[in-house]
């Protein structure tokens, strides 16, 4: 799923425009026991609990696409009888009605989530009869061809509230308030099907972490049946080391620095795109090439990127570059400009030590004081 493509079935989270049909839940403790479960027609809500409810779901489809949200398949063999997929179809084709069904499903989450805190499994069903498109890209909602079944699952901590005083009007004192527990902020979710192209993809997922560094491997080996691809953090690092590997000796300033400069050019021309900007190997290889890395220097760039990489996978550019900050560090220094200023920071031999140069041409400050211009 592209941004476009997200954007649209977040706006259906809206208490106006929401289609869903249905609504179950498992409250799970810390020691992995069911509390209680419930399932109910989500018509048959309050609105207050209808807003918190889409509110909670509208969570997990946030964040940034290739970093918090994840586009995932399913494997050739998730899809026959027994398989990850196959079931998670069979669950959409319920609308979330069979008992038995959901039943297995919160044994999978239970069995598969590792936290040390209780927490609630939320299921949402939802039927959007996707509108046409004109070739103005303006909806017609006259015309259109298919009806999206799919569903939303969330995972959400369930914590004791902190201690507190509330005012009672009727003796007009303060009193300790009774503490509850209280549903918090989805830590996991997933869409099913992934809505593709405007329609629905039962080949794959959209995953949801609220950590983009921790995407709980054992819950989407399990319940997915996905193969996780390396996270935000996991990617910067990967990058690094294949640059650092490739080059040798010819890892330059300079050359880093041109590196920097092509892959931020490179993603500012893509930044209206739907989809999210990556590189393959090829991509990494031919802006290695253009940053004047020459040929014989890439002998084993192939293989530096396979083993930090993978060879069918890609890196994304918001997880390598640093939007706000071009930063040069030091054991002792920590230099950070413009990203679209590297030309600022110079590589020098002074004096025959290498130095790190910065013209000063605007006003100059020290710890908020301002330094005359006089040398």
């Amino acid at each position: 799923m592209n941004k476009k493509e997200i954007s649209e079935i977040k706006k259906q989270l809206n208490f106006t425009r929401q289609t869903f049909t249905r609504i179950c839940g498992c409250y799970v403790s810390a020691e992995k026991e069911r509390i209680t479960t419930f399932s109910q027609n989500f018509g048959l809500l309050e609105e207050e609990e209808v807003f918190k409810y889409l509110d909670l779901f509208r969570k997990t489809m946030s964040g940034t696409l290739g970093k918090n949200l994840l586009n995932m398949e399913f494997p050739a063999e998730s899809e026959a009888e027994g398989g990850t997929e196959k079931f998670l179809y069979d669950l959409r084709q319920s609308h979330l009605e069979d008992e038995d069904l959901l039943d297995a499903f919160y044994t999978s989450v239970i069995d598969s989530y590792l936290t040390g805190e209780s927490y609630l499994i939320l299921l949402l069903a939802g039927a959007y009869d996707v509108p046409g498109k004109g070739t103005d890209e303006m909806e017609m909602f006259d015309a259109s061809d298919e009806v999206y079944d799919y569903f939303h699952v969330a995972l959400c901590p369930v914590d004791l509230a902190k201690p507190a005083l509330s005012y009672d009007r009727e003796s007009q004192s303060f009193h300790s308030l009774s503490r509850q527990w209280i549903v918090g902020a989805p830590a996991l979710g997933f869409l099913f099907p992934a809505f593709h192209d405007r329609s629905a993809d039962i080949h794959s997922v959209l995953y949801y972490s609220k950590d983009s560094e921790d995407l709980h491997f054992d819950f989407t080996d399990r319940v997915l049946g996905c193969s996780l691809p390396l996270s935000a953090g996991l990617q910067k690092e990967a990058f690094q080391q294949v640059i650092e590997q490739s080059l040798g000796d010819a890892c330059s300033f300079e050359t880093v620095r041109e590196i920097h400069d092509l892959l931020r050019e490179e993603a500012q021309n893509a930044k209206d795109d739907p989809e999210p900007v990556s590189f393959d190997r090829h991509d990494v290889r031919v802006i290695l090439g253009k940053a004047g890395v020459e040929e014989d220097a890439l002998a084993d760039f192939d293989s530096v990127y396979d083993e930090n990489v993978g060879e069918d996978n890609t890196i994304q550019a918001s997880n390598i570059l640093t939007r706000t900050k071009f930063e040069v560090h030091t054991p002792d220094i920590s230099i950070s400009v413009s990203p679209d200023r590297t030309d600022l920071i110079e590589d020098r031999i002074v004096d025959g030590r290498r130095c790190l140069v910065i013209p000063v041409t605007d006003e100059l400050t020290v710890n908020g004081i301002r330094i005359s211009q006089a040398p």
